[in-house]
């Protein structure tokens, strides 16, 4: 009798903090798309980062909030069907870092918010109408990622003795690579800086072929382009590099990180932290279009002497003292 007692009680009890539960958690959750280029479906960094900004405004990932994630493993094609499945679930607001991705969100919903954290002038992309008057559905972050390509080919003629060939590593399959190439080709055609593509295809990205071709053509110095596919292999590309003693720029610090020589860039944990605020805007309901797209204003450079002292590079003093971060 007493055990019926006790499991008519230990019911009860199940019952009202389950009730309780229900109770605590919010009828209408936001729900925010969270579109990744990454391979390994996992958020990375990048998305670490947004929801760091978003708890800084009290949204609790689960408690007062849901994000649902979706990857395309590097392949952009893949970005229109998940996209549609996002607007199927009716998401408040749909966020990406992804050129690709905020195109097929741009063409598959007029009333979703967009924000974007892109690497790319999104005036230029026909992304947005204006920065001041973006337009239509889409806001957030333009990280001058392409615009900063002067002053890192001017940063790595500063280290490079002589008038160095510069080889710009590129991923050839994506949808951006050849626009890419011919931005930093029309800024180094003005620096009288000559240059060479060295594209990488997948599924199988030869990046040792690309090294070896580099290489008969006299290639002196590298820059890295920076996209979902490249990300993965930061490590790789760096060994590579210090393996042939090129000279490498990036345009994130992570591949500076993971052994290359220099980075000059906007801090991107800023950027997507700083995405969690016009996300806080629209679901307080503000419009994209009201919301101005801003602009990073400070910029890093960031020197691994460990890389120059693996490629017998000396890093003038006078750029040390300039540098942000100096990696030993």
């Amino acid at each position: 009798m007493k055990k019926n007692y006790f499991c008519i009680a230990l019911s009860a009890l199940l019952i009202a903090l389950n009730l309780s539960a229900h109770a605590q958690q919010p009828k209408n959750m936001p729900r925010i798309g969270y579109l990744s280029g990454r391979s390994d479906s996992t958020p990375g960094p990048s998305a670490d980062a947004f929801r760091q900004g978003l708890r800084e405004l009290d949204y609790i990932e689960g408690k007062n909030i849901l994000i649902e994630y979706r990857y395309s493993e590097g392949k952009d094609d893949r970005f229109p069907s998940l996209v549609a499945g996002l607007v199927q679930l009716k998401v408040d607001a749909l966020v990406s870092p992804v050129t690709a991705a905020i195109r097929a969100a741009k063409q598959a919903t007029k009333t979703i918010p967009i924000v974007m954290v892109t690497t790319e002038d999104p005036v230029a992309a026909g992304l947005v109408h204006s920065l001041a008057h973006p337009g239509g559905n889409i806001t957030g972050i333009a990280r001058l990622t392409r615009e900063l390509a002067g002053k890192r080919l001017e940063l790595l003629q500063e280290v490079v003795p002589g008038k160095a060939r510069v080889g710009v590593l590129v991923d050839a399959n994506a949808t951006s690579a050849t626009g890419t190439f011919k931005e930093y080709e029309t800024v180094a055609r003005a620096l009288k800086i000559p240059l060479q593509s060295m594209e990488v295809r997948g599924p199988n990205l030869d990046f040792e072929g690309a090294f070896q071709a580099a290489a008969k053509s006299r290639v002196s110095a590298l820059i890295t382009v920076t996209n979902p596919q490249l990300l993965r292999y930061q490590k790789r590309i760096a060994d590579l590099a210090i393996k042939n003693r090129l000279p490498s720029m990036h345009e994130q610090i992570d591949f500076v990180e993971a052994g290359g020589l220099m980075s000059y860039a906007t801090d991107d944990a800023t950027n997507f932290r700083r995405a969690a605020y016009f996300v806080d805007k629209i679901l307080k309901g503000a419009k994209p279009t009201d919301l101005p797209v801003e602009q990073p204003t400070k910029f890093e450079l960031v020197i691994n002497l460990k890389a120059a002292k693996q490629i017998g590079l000396t890093i003038p003093q006078s750029m040390l003292y300039r540098a942000d971060k100096v990696i030993k």
